[in-house]
């Protein structure tokens, strides 16, 4: 049986076209279930700020590793790999189609493949990033990365300036810069690898309406109770949470915009896969292209 991988920017209605190829596949007498490549969904108490499926969601199509987590806790994707294979294979084991969905490359990735992680580094260390990015912020903690560390590595990205550094630190090698064996090397299970597009004008249509809605949920009530419950470095890397303290609604969906560029960088890596484009089409129609790709591939 294969994997299902859906893949793409933010606000491209993975969740939903998930659902909607589910149903599709029950139809057929299969048992599919979701599990989540998303590094901020882990958390709970993040649900509104990190567009986790809702219980009505969740209801329709079970999602694994969502919510697993506190937001004290540090969550690594090595953590997460480890989570993660341990689900598909036992879906896959069961006779039961996993459904990989997510927006966090690094974690499609440690998911899907034999994917080479580094280590973690000594709590010293650690500690010590953490307070310099508190203090300075990861934009002055970029310039103090090696070249070949930097050039991986947006600058305000806060999350993955402080790993590069922390490695750089401890005397380990940083990720490769343009991200590697992306995709399709080392596969651990037959996938079809599926990654949602659309517009650029759409998109940002979709992810400032995704935005409005996720502060209208609590998102702002979410950030501040997480921050008063001792947040982690890892928890705080959630796409918004530091402007929404600030309560600057714009700010978040700049970085909404933003991120989603990097999202489409990594799009454009998956060689064997499928782009679907959502332009004018509902959310059956995409899960209709998927179940038909399936049925390409030999369905098993």
């Amino acid at each position: 049986m294969n994997v299902v991988a859906i893949f793409g920017p933010t606000a491209t209605g993975k969740t939903a076209v998930a659902i909607a190829l589910a149903e599709r596949l029950r139809a057929r007498g299969e048992d599919p279930v979701a599990v989540s490549c998303d590094a901020l969904q882990v958390y709970r108490g993040l649900e509104a700020l990190t567009g986790a499926p809702t219980t009505a969601e969740r209801a329709r199509l079970d999602h694994r590793l969502v919510a697993i987590a506190g937001v004290d806790e540090e969550f690594s994707a090595g953590r997460f790999a480890a989570l993660a294979r341990a689900e598909v294979d036992s879906l896959l084991a069961g006779r039961r189609r996993p459904l990989v969905v997510g927006g966090t490359g690094l974690y499609l990735r440690a998911a899907l493949s034999e994917l080479e992680l580094r280590p973690p580094v000594a709590a010293e260390i650690r500690a010590a990033v953490e307070a310099e990015v508190a203090t300075v912020g990861p934009e002055a903690l970029h310039r103090r990365l090696d070249p070949a560390a930097a050039a991986g590595v947006h600058p305000r990205d806060r999350k993955r300036v402080a790993r590069a550094l922390e490695l750089q630190r401890a005397g380990l090698e940083p990720p490769p810069a343009d991200g590697g064996e992306l995709w399709t090397a080392r596969l651990r299970h037959p996938t079809l690898l599926i990654g949602l597009v659309c517009a650029r004008d759409e998109l940002a249509a979709r992810i400032d309406d995704r935005v409005e809605a996720m502060v209208k949920a609590g998102a702002a009530d979410e950030a501040r109770r997480a921050e008063a419950s001792g947040a982690s470095r890892t928890a705080r890397a959630a796409l918004g949470f530091e402007e929404l303290l600030r309560g600057d609604i714009e700010s978040v969906k700049r970085e909404h915009r933003r991120y989603a560029r990097r999202q489409l960088t990594w799009l454009r890596k998956l060689d064997d896969g499928h782009l679907v484009d959502r332009a004018g089409r509902d959310d059956d129609a995409i899960a209709a292209e998927i179940d038909a790709r399936l049925g390409e591939n030999g369905r098993r």
